[in-house]
């Protein structure tokens, strides 16, 4: 397992990381509604009230932070666990938010795609080129399940396109260090897809039957979730019920687990001097952690610069 130490407990089913400048981290509250600063020594203090499920975030080229709302899960409460479930019903709508961190002001930039709307926004990544893209989980009710896609847009509100449909369960996205492939992780097969990058928001066609190429995938039982990709290329995706970070080197070949001690081990991030500083965010223990990684992060665009 990790040496991981706390940073801070009792977050409300805690994702999407981001690791700033001055130590603290900035992180969503899914359960909670919020997007939240946890400064080094665990004070929390709430940015934003977003409502819905605020899921993936990001910086933006503007400094802006560009969140991935789901519009809402229902919740379970077990054995001090939280556990997310079904559509919510309050359920508020998939959507794509921009907050400013300097004053709290949020603006909802995308709802839908060609008329169809977005049911589940989950991850994001930021391109060299300033855009975005972004993972679509979609969302079940009951006997009912949304499948999920991939999109890619511009973080001031004048473009939006489906890359991938359809898609299992898209969650974790990221880019190799050379930005010619983005990375999906498929949480409910536990499968990690590589799609060949013609121009942003573009996605070669597959010559196969398949619309991108399979990375790799661990045995057993790992559902995966939100991901990071380190400066060597290898895609390190959140893992749960095998609760804990999987790095997966880019061919697929080396498939290396690191365990946490939670069975919803949802994402991490990379911060520091060195980026190899890891912050990992436990959901359902609600949880901020971090450990040293034995390999640096890759830096982000418009972010540990």
């Amino acid at each position: 397992m990790l040496e991981m130490e706390e940073i801070a407990s009792g977050l409300k089913f805690p994702e999407g990381p981001i690791a700033m400048d001055d130590g603290s981290v900035i992180l969503v509250e899914i359960e909670r509604g919020t997007l939240s600063r946890v400064s080094e020594d665990g004070k929390v203090e709430v940015i934003a009230d977003l409502g819905g499920g605020p899921n993936g975030a990001a910086i933006g080229p503007d400094g802006a932070v560009y969140v991935c709302n789901n519009g809402g899960f229902e919740w379970h409460h077990r054995d001090g666990l939280t556990i997310p479930g079904d559509i919510a019903p309050d359920y508020s709508g998939g959507r794509i938010e921009r907050v400013d961190l300097a004053t709290g002001k949020v603006d909802t930039l995308y709802t839908e795609c060609d008329g169809s709307p977005l049911n589940g926004p989950n991850d994001i990544v930021f391109d060299k080129e300033g855009g975005f893209w972004f993972t679509d989980l979609g969302k079940s009710r009951g006997r009912i399940k949304d499948r999920g896609a991939l999109y890619y847009a511009k973080p001031d509100g004048s473009m939006i396109t489906e890359a991938v449909f359809p898609l299992e369960s898209p969650n974790g996205v990221g880019l190799s260090p050379d930005e010619k492939t983005v990375y999906v992780a498929d949480t409910v097969p536990g499968r990690l897809w590589g799609f060949d990058i013609e121009k942003p928001g573009v996605i070669k066609k597959s010559d196969g039957p398949l619309p991108g190429n399979f990375v790799g995938a661990p045995q057993g039982l790992n559902f995966f979730d939100s991901l990071a990709v380190d400066a060597q290329g290898n895609v390190c995706v959140a893992t749960i019920f095998n609760g804990g970070i999987t790095s997966i080197s880019p061919d697929g070949s080396k498939i290396e687990h690191f365990a946490t001690g939670d069975f919803i081990t949802t994402n991490i991030c990379f911060g520091g001097k060195d980026l190899k500083t890891a912050y990992l965010t436990l959901s359902s223990t609600g949880r901020l952690v971090k450990c040293t990684w034995p390999r640096a992060g890759l830096p982000l665009n418009f972010h540990n610069k």
